[in-house]
């Protein structure tokens, strides 16, 4: 596994979106936030996105791009962005590997039943280095703190 630590390279990817394809590579010289989440049309991810979306006009302002990123396909991505009117960009990574590239398939557990699942993170990216990381995100609050670090660069 790639070192997913801040100041580290950020790990490469490839990924499908509803507007075609979006890849690390096309951020050089730029900022991108870059979050994993679970599920489309959940309530703690719908909230997530929809605070990024809150703040969209504050992100391009300051010059980052936001993406969200789970497993759902694109096909439930342009439902879900369309559902909630979402301004972030929404891939695809149905097989998970950059999910797991960025450290964010973990082992969970709920009840006591352990299982593997996608940890709610978010990786601000500058000019394809790690700059800042959040692990175990709660969203009440999170894409304001996203912002301002982002402002701080």
């Amino acid at each position: 596994m790639p070192d997913v630590t801040e100041g580290a390279p950020a790990p490469d990817f490839d990924l499908e979106t509803p507007d075609g394809r979006v890849k690390l590579a096309d951020f050089a010289g730029k900022t991108l936030v870059l979050y994993f989440y679970p599920k489309d049309d959940t309530a703690g991810c719908t909230k997530e996105a929809q605070d990024f979306t809150a703040l969209a006009p504050d992100f391009a302002k300051a010059g980052v791009t936001v993406t969200g990123v789970s497993k759902d396909t694109v096909a439930k991505h342009r439902k879900f962005a369309a559902k909630y009117d979402l301004a972030v960009t929404l891939a695809s990574d149905p097989g998970g590997e950059v999910i797991e590239r960025y450290g964010s398939w973990v082992e969970k557990s709920l009840y006591g039943r352990k299982y593997m699942g996608i940890d709610r993170s978010t990786f601000l990216i500058r000019d394809g280095k790690l700059v800042k990381a959040w692990r175990k995100v709660k969203v009440p609050g999170h894409a304001q703190q996203v912002l301002d670090a982002a402002r701080g660069l």
